[in-house]
């Protein structure tokens, strides 16, 4: 019996291995990817009570969490624009693999890779709730909970020798919860720089794979390797806090350009100017201002009846392009009565200068900066300055550099020694953005006064609001570090026509610096004293020269 076993055990082997062999080559050949059929939906009050159980997970989050807010119009459009979205990211998808195909096609006997079908299918992704974050920065951050049960119907094909091998990708099911950022918003259309993209948790991803014919998602252990590696591949890109940024605008054209460093100007003197006066002498002085900076111009001394005036005064410019902006230096005869006479001016284009350098220049004075101007043949005498172009440290923390996405910048890195941190000169920026529910008894045109180390600013008077945006900047350069230092900010109403009593106080605050100097910056909002429930909202940034 044992020996009868034996020998049909080896017929039914000899059999078997030739007619599977012939089956397999049959299927291998003739097998065709198979058509994604439309999924079959019922409605609620047609399941029973353990298949709404099963269902119970899958409710909406704007269901179960109130912090997220309910978009169906969102996905209504969505729905309705699916049809084109379809075809475009199709489109899209077949130029990008196109050269990667061509990479392959003559390698490891691959003579044609290409896309047999390539649709995403009827069902578009669902957005099941939306979470908006409200920060202190310029930005915009949105938390969508997005799931995709699609049915696409891609279909790969591959001839591999004289065989054609066919992929099929279906019953793609993807689960995420991106963090979406906008930033930083900026005045020109679409009012957004950049998206920010990164995933909060690492993504649900589940999908079926068919060559030729047959699931090989199926074979024991592939599915949970191909899950865990996905999803590691995914987290190791973009799980938070790596990101995905795309630009939309050139940040350096739409948005505010920063400072990067101090212009140190020092008038030396000047050399045979021009004679104005009935006497044959001149009252010179010099009046200094750089391209694209909002402050008034700068002015030296008033040197009475010498036309070989000796100065040797300093002034300070913040620079924020050193590429393009220019020095502007006149000349000026100071007179009691009527406008000051011109003696002549020159221009210093900062790209002349090399950073941390000082550097002389004997200028030519001319009529104007006109090259067809006849009379700058004319001697009108010379003016000797020095210019020294100091970037701002590299480690001095920039507005606008990425922090932990709420206006936090994470503690413990790459710092500098505090003796380093709290020493030397440097710019304190002061930004008042806005401020809410500040309330005067009698009007309600509020601007911000502010008042640091005896020097007093203000912004613009918004008329008839409780929540005015202001988004101005005023810079202070300072030799040494406020680390004792406060910086009042009173937010003031002002009648616009003429009054007993015109001007009335709507809150006040005091800051201390000396987090701003540890910290590099601080965006918050403050309570105002003496204010009912108004809140100024203030950015101040310390950067080291």
């Amino acid at each position: 019996m044992g020996f009868l076993s034996t020998f049909l055990g080896i017929i039914g082997f000899g059999i078997g291995v030739p007619l599977g062999l012939l089956i397999g080559f049959f299927f291998f050949i003739y097998s065709e990817a198979k058509d994604v059929k439309e999924p079959v939906t019922r409605p609620l009050y047609e399941l029973d009570s353990s298949a709404l159980q099963d269902l119970l997970p899958e409710i909406p989050l704007w269901v179960k969490n109130p912090d997220y807010d309910r978009v169906d119009w969102f996905n209504k459009f969505i729905s309705d624009m699916w049809p084109y979205l379809d075809k475009a990211i199709c489109s899209t998808i077949r130029s990008m693999a196109q050269p990667i195909f061509e990479e392959y096609i003559g390698k490891f006997q691959i003579k044609a890779i290409e896309f047999k079908n390539l649709s995403l299918g009827t069902l578009p992704p669902a957005i099941f709730g939306l979470k908006v974050y409200e920060t202190n920065e310029k930005e915009l951050v949105m938390e969508p909970a997005i799931r995709w049960a699609g049915n696409p119907n891609i279909v790969l094909g591959l001839k591999l020798l004289s065989l054609q091998i066919t992929v099929q990708l279906v019953d793609l099911q993807i689960f995420a919860a991106p963090r979406i950022t906008l930033k930083p918003l900026v005045p020109t259309f679409p009012c957004f720089a950049n998206i920010v993209v990164s995933l909060l948790e690492k993504p649900h991803v589940d999908f079926g794979m068919k060559i030729l014919g047959g699931d090989i998602m199926s074979i024991p252990g592939l599915y949970r390797f191909v899950q865990e590696t996905i999803k590691k591949q995914v987290a190791s890109l973009y799980l938070w806090p790596q990101t995905l940024e795309i630009p939309i605008l050139d940040e350096a054209t739409v948005g505010e350009r920063k400072p990067v460093g101090i212009l140190h100007v020092k008038v030396v003197r000047a050399h045979k100017l021009l004679k104005m006066d009935l006497f044959g002498t001149s009252d010179p002085y010099v009046k200094l201002s750089l391209t694209g900076e909002k402050l008034p111009a700068k002015k030296t001394t008033i040197k009475m009846n010498n036309l070989n005036p000796e100065w040797n005064e300093k002034f300070k410019f913040i620079v924020t392009d050193p590429n393009t902006q220019v020095l502007h230096l006149e000349v000026y005869d100071w007179d009691k009565v009527g406008g000051h006479d011109k003696l002549g001016m020159q221009l210093v284009p900062l790209k002349l200068l090399t950073p941390n350098e000082a550097k002389e220049f004997k200028l030519e004075l001319l009529k104007s900066s006109s090259i067809s101007e006849s009379q700058n043949h004319k001697k009108r005498g010379q003016l000797e300055v020095e210019l020294n172009f100091v970037p701002f440290k590299e480690e001095s923390f920039k507005i606008g550099e990425p922090v932990d996405g709420f206006g936090r910048k994470e503690s413990g890195k790459n710092r500098a020694s505090d003796n380093e941190k709290v020493s030397g000169a440097g710019l304190l920026s002061v930004i008042i953005q806005g401020a809410e529910d500040v309330e005067g008894e009698r009007h309600n045109n509020p601007y911000a006064f502010v008042l640091f180390r005896g020097e007093h600013k203000k912004t613009k008077m918004i008329k008839r609001t409780r929540d005015p945006t202001w988004n101005e900047e005023f810079q202070f350069m300072l030799e040494e570090p406020p680390l004792d230092d406060k910086i009042y900010i009173e937010v003031m109403s002002k009648r616009t026509r003429i009054s007993f009593r015109s001007k009335e106080s709507l809150g006040f605050v005091e800051i201390n610096l000396t987090d701003v100097v540890n910290n590099g910056r601080i965006n918050q909002k403050y309570n105002l004293i003496n204010s009912k429930n108004g809140v100024i909202h203030v950015e101040i940034q310390w950067t080291k020269i």
